[in-house]
């Protein structure tokens, strides 16, 4: 039984890592504490509320798409994103609120 608790926690530990991975970019961390804060984006607003470029901007997005943190819908000419993976906004605060780390 105990070989299984820790698969377990080594599964869950690969999963947090994955996702620690993906999230480590500031452009991608700036994207999910906006998305927090709203419903839903197009890429054009989320360029313009970070002062990113497109391209660049997309690339991230679709990374965090396809690994499985964001969703997105298209209406019409645009493609508008959304948080999937709510919790990581949790990374966010937690980072926020350590001491370690100031500026």
């Amino acid at each position: 039984m105990e070989a299984g608790i820790q698969q377990r926690s080594i599964e869950k530990l690969e999963k947090v890592a994955f996702i620690l991975k993906t999230l480590s970019h500031p452009l991608r961390l700036s994207v999910v504490d906006l998305l927090s804060q709203h419903d839903k984006l197009s890429v054009n607003e989320i360029c313009q509320m970070l002062d990113s470029e497109q391209s660049l901007t997309s690339h991230h997005l679709s990374n965090m798409k396809l690994k499985g943190i964001l969703s997105s819908i298209r209406e019409g000419k645009n493609i508008y994103y959304s948080l999937k993976m709510k919790e990581v906004v949790k990374v966010l605060a937690c980072m926020d609120n350590c001491d370690a780390i100031t500026i």
